[in-house]
């Protein structure tokens, strides 16, 4: 392991069943999942659609394959909801990770998100315009409170710029670092090099604040024809935008690089987000775990 790393690699279950497009991998049960990330030599995973509601459950089962819980997602509405909703479905989330053994908290802003609208064509450019003034002020404001509060409880909230939200490219990213002071940031290579911004210069940018890392990586040609198109979020995906590292226009080397000198510490997760039907997420996890074991030494 390169000096500076102390890094546990774990697997995305949406590699297996999609969340937001559910008859991908719908004939895939958690188990099967769970049992070949286990063979594909990964050590955790996050949250997906088919997990136990309960904290405890999810621990309980995930042991049972010798694997913990690394994350899960919660969407936030900031700009649309009051704070005091936001905070009650928040600190729920909250108990539930850290009953399943998590320290990390995913959290997205998803007012006036289009990434489950398969009728929506993405957009290729800052979010800033989507929302007014006073909306921001309460993203920003509210996200550093929810961040305090999980601070609370021992617990870290990583921002997930996604494409098909108000937050997705390195201007917005940049944006919600500057406007925020707890809040730490999780660094997707894939969702950033999708959205047209370079994933190592968001790191170089932002490394201190990166408590979370997902290695997901794209098929450029693929991203490309989705600009040309004009496709959705979910045409994207079905027609094989994403992959694993070492499949894909990501050069990772640095990235694992500057992680290394930063003394990152904690999880990388492996996700694809491919059509299982079209390629197999076992051997597909394979790949990925064998590919950061020879780039990485991890």
């Amino acid at each position: 392991m390169p000096q500076g790393l102390a890094v546990e690699v774990g697997s995305q279950p949406i590699n297996w069943c999609n969340d937001d497009f559910r008859d991908l991998g719908a004939s895939i049960t958690l188990e099967q999942c769970l049992s070949e990330m286990q063979q594909a030599g990964y050590v955790g995973t996050e949250l997906g659609h088919r997990f136990p509601q309960d904290g405890d459950s999810v621990r309980t089962l995930l042991g049972k394959y010798g694997l913990k819980l690394a994350s899960g997602w919660h969407s936030t509405f900031l700009a649309s909801r009051s704070y005091a909703d936001e905070e009650k479905s928040f600190d729920a989330h909250v108990a539930r990770l850290r009953a399943a053994g998590s320290r990390v908290v995913i959290v997205a802003e998803c007012t006036h998100a289009i990434h489950s609208d398969g009728s929506k064509p993405l957009r290729f450019a800052s979010g800033m315009e989507l929302l007014d003034s006073s909306a921001w002020t309460r993203v920003y404001e509210g996200l550093d409170r929810l961040a305090e509060r999980a601070a609370a409880e021992g617990m870290k909230v990583a921002y997930h710029p996604h494409m098909g939200t108000v937050i997705q490219d390195q201007r917005d990213v940049d944006r919600l670092m500057e406007r925020t002071k707890v809040l730490s940031l999780l660094l997707d290579t894939g969702h950033l090099a999708f959205a047209g911004s370079d994933p190592f210069a968001v790191l170089r940018a932002h490394g201190p604040r990166v408590v979370h890392v997902h290695l997901k990586n794209i098929r450029p040609a693929v991203v490309e024809e989705v600009r040309a198109k004009r496709l959705s979020f979910e045409a994207a995906v079905r027609a094989g935008a994403f992959t694993v590292p070492g499949d894909g226009g990501i050069d990772y080397k640095p990235i694992f690089e500057h992680l290394a000198r930063l003394g990152y510490s904690g999880w990388w997760i492996v996700e694809a987000e491919q059509d299982p039907a079209k390629a197999n997420p076992l051997e597909y996890a394979i790949r990925g775990r064998r590919y950061i074991r020879e780039t990485a030494g991890v």
